[in-house]
């Protein structure tokens, strides 16, 4: 890869002719249009937030250094940003009145409120640029590298650069746009950054299976990079959607963080009542000993099941509980001559007489949580580990 340095450009030149879109948030163009600000492989502008924007207008009006910018030379007198994209974006912003930096005295000024000189400062700053031409690889491994630093990119930022294409930037217009009038439903069951990729990720992470830990989004990101249309993606993504909505009546909180792509991959071919099942959500979020909010939704969907009691982490007996019943326990026992596990005199095995020491013993509900126990001082009893565990199995 070949890179030259320019240090003659200003800003009023790169931001001559400069376009933003608001419905896609990204910069378009600059430099009479020889500049593509925002090509498909960089990530969405992030710095719409009234800070790192404004720091980088304050930074300038102030003369110190933004850092190096890079631009890929795709053909003649035609370049790509390559590094540099939140800045750039950031300064032409500024330049069009589309925000206001902030004095030093909380006074609001757009740019064509500023005075003349601080203009003039602005427009009349040099950028330091390099401009880079090489192989697709090179480029992009030096996207990699330069990204570092800075506000890095995140896994799913760094996987689009890379896999780059129609694909990725169809994908991008769809479930990175904050304008996408679907982002209200979708967002109640998933949890995630819209600029920053995070919705992307999500629903790649859901039509790849990628919860088999195999690295399937990235393969199916290469797979599908040069594809003209990102059907199999939005179809796969609104089917899991509408079926948790379909079987969960009720929007909680706690959606948002499920990997529904697993379940629905699990679950959707059941038949299930909504009503029903909202009937035993609303019993178990209601339910005091129901640590785990979060497994109700395997829970429900998987029958109710003994051995998927694991997923709603129930409240377990606390220490004075449990020291206070194992006293009980182990005077009786002592009174009688039998053993202070209930389970070993009961069944007459060889420690029908044996003594436990408190840590060789677990606290267990007489009346299983299953089926209404509490777990309360009255429902405890304190078995030796080798009974609580065979308890616990069936």
């Amino acid at each position: 890869m070949k890179t030259t340095l320019r240090t003659d450009l200003t800003i009023k030149e790169i931001c001559n002719g400069f376009q933003y879109s608001e419905a896609e948030e990204k910069g378009l163009f600059g430099w009479n249009g020889q500049l593509t600000i925002q090509p498909e492989y960089q990530r969405n502008y992030i710095y719409a937030n009234g800070k790192d924007d404004v720091a980088v207008i304050d930074s300038l009006l102030k003369g110190y250094p933004i850092g190096l910018i890079y631009f890929v030379e795709t053909d003649k007198n035609k370049y790509e940003l390559l590094d540099g994209q939140q800045r750039i974006t950031s300064i032409g912003r500024y330049i069009t009145n589309w925000f206001a930096w902030i004095d030093k005295d909380g006074i609001p000024y757009k740019f064509n409120s500023l005075p003349e000189d601080k203009q003039s400062l602005l427009l009349n700053t040099k950028l330091t640029i390099y401009i880079c031409s090489g192989k697709e690889s090179e480029i992009k491994e030096w996207f990699k590298t330069i990204n570092i630093a800075g506000k890095p990119l995140n896994d799913q930022e760094l996987l689009n650069s890379i896999y780059s294409g129609p694909f990725v930037t169809k994908a991008k217009e769809i479930f990175s746009n904050s304008q996408n009038s679907h982002l209200h439903k979708w967002l109640s069951y998933a949890k995630a950054d819209v600029k920053r990729q995070g919705l992307l990720e999500i629903a790649l992470g859901w039509v790849s299976k990628d919860w088999e830990q195999a690295k399937n989004l990235e393969h199916y990101m290469a797979e599908h990079r040069r594809d003209e249309n990102i059907n199999e993606l939005y179809t796969h993504f609104n089917d899991v959607i509408n079926w948790v909505s379909t079987v969960f009546i009720d929007v909680e909180e706690e959606m948002q963080t499920i990997n529904w792509g697993r379940l629905y991959d699990k679950f959707h071919n059941n038949p299930y009542n909504p009503e029903e099942v909202s009937k035993k959500l609303h019993k178990l979020y209601s339910d005091f000993y129901v640590k785990d909010k979060k497994g109700c939704y395997e829970y429900i969907l998987n029958g109710c099941k003994k051995e998927d009691l694991k997923l709603l982490n129930i409240r377990l007996f606390d220490e004075p509980v449990k020291k206070t019943v194992y006293a009980k326990q182990t005077q009786m026992a002592r009174e009688t001559g039998k053993s202070n596990c209930p389970l070993c005199v009961l069944e007459g095995s060889a420690n029908v007489s044996k003594i436990w020491d408190y840590k060789e013993m677990d606290a267990d509900h007489v009346t299983a949580w299953s089926k209404g126990g509490a777990t309360d001082i009255n429902n405890c009893q304190m078995l030796c580990k080798m009974h609580n565990h065979m308890k616990g199995n069936r």
